[in-house]
């Protein structure tokens, strides 16, 4: 299609009028800070956070008169070269058509279908014709004599007061007119550009109705975020020196809607957040591999093989979603010179200013990842790496030295250890974000009831003396307010000039039940007599709380997981990355059952339905969705730190796993059934389960759809090999 914007010459009079001062504008520069008022010519990187939506309206969004009549105009070309029954139907393209267009000056298409093209291969043997054809019967017509430019396409300028748009007008074969189905389309493309030879992308001119189609349905204030990125983009321009390369433009528009689907899907989202989001996307173009299913997918061979291929591509890859075979992403250089620019405006004050953050958006999307990719996403997108883990190691060491040497120093409680928790401790953290739990195991909580009684003290003591411990340090520590009244555990973020990024914390008081885990015959009566408290606890109260102490037995929860097999790991941040993406897109927020119920449910599908180190990850991944699915059957419980050999535990367990289901019992903590029955909301993660069964991860080509492993719903004694007679209104 040639850089047909940049080939538009000076004298070819752009002619875009001076566009007049909007009042709104008017007041924005007004208001301004006397170093803001040229924000124009120094860049929209130093527009202050806060003023990004101001400077979207005052200098970014077309005026509406100015495109009504922009519409108008081009309606009367659409007339012209409708007569003589050349064109059939007309498709609006670029930004014009997705509206994305910025004030000023911006690009557009006018597909012209004609059926003087019967074929892909037609058009492009017979374009120079029909375009001859269209040329002259423009410049028949004295209004476009002068302003028609010829080249690998017609470009007319349509100028109105405030707004011009360099319209570029194309003839091209209409392959959805026959209403073939898209696959069976899709196919015939591949067919053609082998047969003469196309290049990739070079027919998706013909696609332009689905392209119209796909930025339809997006919200306004989305394409309110395209234009700033695209307006930064064009200053990047600027600063480089060199041509507008085209597709780049609309390669930064996708990246900004998949930032969009993938991390927020609101249609009232921060700006702040999604320019962040966006910016942190071309940070890392050697990652990117975005691409839609919307059109085409892994379903025939032929396309999936494309697809494949497109996929193995050197990234960053960024498929256009209505022609599957133009990466619109490519062109090292130019991401190279955009990184540079999108992480200095990350790093700018004028962003950071804000407290927003980003969205939790990975540079590839799970749903549309092919099974045999699953473990290179795994290890390229959700594994942490070594700065990772030695940003968390740092962070715990500080808050660990406070708590053992600092806290309590000057009182009658001693810190009988500190424990790492939560998924940093069992080696199942995602990538994405640092968090980590601290367990602070206190001489002074003596019994699960001085627990009960003390913990909101205890979290209330903790953060006056970290703020006090803090300050001299120069660490910044924010506290996360608690939306209970009595807290059981202190959260906070810690940022210091050691951290590449700020790491949350929870750090949580505990009793010290277990005392010290060994393997021998102590080890063991100090862990029956916990159990043996715990129950008694429990069944002495009206409305008990399974899993209300579930913190003492920290050690048990982490050794269950930390000893699995590195892949096993693997799988449940696999699975945690999945419920994450439908905990994100839920609105309103629903309670959803805790992640710690999906750890747990991965690892009964491993150890029913495969057991070995090296299995199939996708596999395992399709029998974890197929138990969320299953939910209302599910009986699942361990034996591993109790069991029923003894009365008081087997009498409890027997009325535990007889509660409505799902059952999930921790492993560390009998009382502890994180599937709930029907406190939390399985029915939802269940129906998105379902909906992922048609995911390219489950689709091995001719082989068919991924089978899950074979593995039992239903828990009892005796599938655990223990002997158990029925008790009062038992089934067993």
């Amino acid at each position: 299609m040639g850089n047909w914007l940049s080939d538009w010459s000076s004298d070819g009079s752009l002619g875009v009028p001076s566009r007049p001062v909007h009042k709104q504008e008017e007041s924005i520069q007004a208001n301004l800070q006397p170093n803001e008022k040229c924000l124009k010519q120094t860049g929209v990187t130093l527009v202050p956070a806060h003023k990004l939506e101001e400077y979207i309206q005052a200098n970014l969004q077309p005026y509406e008169e100015s495109l009504r009549q922009i519409d108008q105009e081009v309606d009367v070309i659409r007339c012209l070269l409708s007569m003589g029954n050349l064109v059939m139907g007309v498709a609006k393209g670029g930004s014009y058509g997705r509206e994305t267009v910025l004030r000023g000056c911006s690009d557009g298409t006018l597909v012209l279908f004609t059926d003087h093209f019967r074929k892909f291969q037609d058009q492009k043997e017979y374009q120079d014709n029909l375009l001859d054809l269209f040329e002259q019967q423009l410049k028949s017509h004295e209004k476009y004599k002068k302003s028609v430019k010829r080249g690998d396409a017609l470009v007319v300028q349509v100028s109105k007061p405030g707004q011009s748009i360099l319209l570029q007008l194309l003839p091209a074969y209409n392959p959805l007119i026959i209403g073939l189905p898209l696959q069976t389309v899709y196919l015939n493309l591949k067919k053609s550009m082998d047969g003469v030879g196309a290049s990739p992308g070079e027919f998706s001119d013909c696609f332009t109705t689905l392209q119209w189609q796909f930025f339809k349905k997006y919200p306004r204030r989305l394409k309110d975020l395209i234009l700033l990125v695209k307006h930064w983009y064009e200053q990047c321009q600027e600063k480089w020196i060199i041509p507008l390369p085209q597709p780049s433009m609309y390669a930064l528009e996708l990246l900004t809607v998949y930032a969009w689907e993938q991390g927020c899907q609101a249609e009232d989202f921060d700006m702040v957040q999604g320019v962040r989001t966006v910016l942190r996307l071309v940070s890392q173009p050697t990652e990117l591999c975005v691409y839609w299913i919307v059109n085409y997918n892994f379903e025939d061979e032929t396309v999936q093989n494309n697809l494949l291929c497109q996929l193995k591509s050197p990234r960053p890859v960024i498929l256009d979603p209505t022609d599957p075979t133009n990466n619109v992403g490519k062109g090292v250089r130019f991401w190279q010179l955009l990184k540079e620019e999108a992480q200095a405006w990350l790093d700018s004050l004028s962003l950071n200013e804000s407290p927003a953050t980003y969205w939790d958006v990975l540079p590839m999307p799970l749903f549309n990842t092919p099974s045999h990719l699953l473990d290179k996403f795994i290890y390229d997108f959700l594994q942490p790496d070594k700065v990772f883990i030695d940003q968390i190691k740092t962070a715990v060491d500080i808050i660990c030295s406070f708590l053992k040497e600092k806290c309590f120093r000057n009182s009658g409680t001693k810190v009988l250890k500190t424990v790492k928790g939560g998924s940093t401790a069992k080696g199942t953290a995602l990538k994405q974000g640092s968090d980590a739990d601290i367990v602070v195991f206190l001489s002074s909580l003596e019994s699960y009831d001085s627990l009960k009684i003390k913990r909101s003290w205890f979290v209330q003591k903790i953060q006056e003396q970290l703020e006090a411990y803090m300050q001299p340090l120069e660490l910044e520590v924010k506290f996360a307010k608690s939306k209970w009244k009595d807290p059981r555990v202190l959260s906070f973020t810690l940022k210091s000039k050691s951290l590449n990024e700020s790491v949350e914390f929870d750090v949580l008081p505990a009793c010290d039940t277990l005392g010290q885990l060994r393997s021998d015959s102590t080890s063991r009566t100090s862990r029956t007599k916990a159990y043996k408290d715990l129950i008694k606890l429990y069944t002495s109260q009206d409305n008990p709380k399974g899993g209300e102490f579930s913190i003492c037995f920290t050690e048990l929860q982490r050794n269950f997981i930390e000893t699995r097999p590195t892949k096993l790991k693997g799988l449940i941040r696999l699975v945690k990355r999945w419920y994450k993406q439908y905990e994100m897109k839920m609105k309103p927020k629903v309670s959803l059952p805790p992640k710690y119920a999906l750890e747990l449910l991965t690892v009964y599908a491993w150890e029913q339905g495969s057991g070995i180190d090296d299995f199939d990850s996708a596999e395992g991944f399709r029998t974890v969705l197929d138990l969320v699915i299953k939910y209302r059957q599910l009986c699942i419980f361990w034996t591993v730190n109790y069991n029923f050999e003894e009365e008081y535990m087997r009498l409890f367990l027997l009325t535990q796993i007889q509660k409505k289901r799902p059952v999930i019992l921790d492993p560390a903590d009998p009382t502890g059934d994180v599937g709930g029955g029907d406190r939390w909301c399985w029915h939802l993660l269940a129906e998105e389960a379902k909906e992922w069964l048609s995911s390219p991860c489950f689709q091995v080509g001719k082989k068919g759809p991924v089978q899950p492993w074979n593995v039992l719903v239903v828990q009892t004694p005796g599938s655990c090999g223990a002997q158990v007679y029925p008790t009062v209104g038992g089934v067993y």
